[in-house]
């Protein structure tokens, strides 16, 4: 089965002008913080996929069905309630989700659910703690899913 195609794919979108447009200041100034944490740690540049995800470079994924389709290689989205960083490796790696869950204990207040990690406040959680959980992230993606 060929790829249908995913909902969410990397538009033209300007990455800026949709941080610009985020109430309140304070979530602009996180969405600003992350942009130029992924941007340091993957060091590509920022993509917006779809209306509202922050995307950092790609990789195309195929499932036993047949399925396949392109992602993000690594993003964040700073929705309304709470912020959500997407840390897609380790989802069925039991020694990638041991070192996740490992960095996660020391992060602060947060809540993960499968791949998506929110966080309401930047302020509420140790920064050099998510940079480690992105860089390891990103570094297992990169392990399951080369870069061409």
């Amino acid at each position: 089965m060929a790829d249908a195609g995913n909902k969410t794919t990397a538009t033209d979108a300007s990455v800026d002008g949709f941080i610009a447009g985020l109430e309140p200041d304070q979530r602009q100034d996180d969405a600003r913080t992350l942009l130029a944490l992924y941007q340091r740690i993957t060091g590509m540049p920022a993509k917006m996929w779809g209306p509202s995800m922050i995307g950092f470079g790609e990789y195309t994924y195929a499932y036993p069905s047949g399925r396949t389709g392109t992602w993000a290689r690594s993003s964040f989205s700073p929705r309304k309630g709470k912020h959500s960083i997407y840390l897609m490796a380790g989802y069925d790696d039991e020694a990638v989700a041991a070192r996740r869950d490992a960095l996660l204990a020391r992060l602060g207040k947060h809540k993960m659910e499968k791949t998506c990690l929110y966080v309401a406040k930047l302020a509420q959680i140790d920064i050099n703690v998510l940079e480690e959980l992105i860089a390891h992230d990103l570094a297992e993606m990169n392990r399951i899913y080369p870069p061409v």
